[in-house]
């Protein structure tokens, strides 16, 4: 077991309450440092694990909670907030191998894709597209993951993510960029 259960109550509970729902995808400094608050611990814990074990989907679904949503979230506009995303990936794709995501009500369902949806790889675009259209049905969640996949299938990366991590933007992506106004 990767997460002890109270730690998995602890991370569901707080992120699927009404609270933090306002906040996952239009943070503020207050909601990001309420995170390293209370959950920086057990994230740095998973995080060390070379690859964690998970028994249960709700394990599954905090532990990539905390890998891909909370480390966005406390390390906002460093390179740390993508440093966990291959064991997010990891465990996600647990959770579809063993079916473990269509367990979960499609509100949490979401963020077993979301690892895939984050890769800089067109493979694991191609494969959050399918289970969002398949297993969710979600027109509006299909259409982010769309989005994701045609930066990827023509940049290779996300150009967004360029200054953060260090790399030199190409005339295209700087293009891109001049006219990009997010997600």
């Amino acid at each position: 077991m990767a997460l002890m259960a109270n730690h998995i109550e602890a991370i569901l509970s707080f992120w699927f309450d009404p609270y933090a729902k306002r906040h996952w995808f239009k943070s503020t400094d207050e909601f990001d440092a309420s995170i390293r608050r209370s959950f920086e611990t057990i994230c740095l814990s998973l995080a060390v694990m070379d690859k964690p074990n998970i028994d249960a989907p709700e394990e599954g679904l905090a532990a990539i909670i905390c890998l891909d949503q909370f480390s966005r979230n406390m390390y906002r506009d460093t390179s740390a907030s993508f440093a966990w995303d291959s064991k997010a990936v990891y465990i996600a794709q647990i959770m579809v191998d063993k079916s473990w995501d269509v367990k979960l009500p499609q509100e949490q369902r979401h963020f077993i894709y979301l690892p895939f949806m984050h890769a800089e790889d067109l493979e694991l675009q191609n494969l959050c597209v399918d289970l969002i259209d398949r297993r969710m049905g979600n027109e509006e969640i299909l259409k982010h993951a769309y989005n994701h996949k045609n930066i990827i299938e023509e940049f290779g990366r996300f150009p967004h993510r360029n200054k953060i991590l260090g790399r030199e933007s190409t005339s295209q992506e700087k293009h891109f960029l001049s006219k990009w106004d997010g997600f």
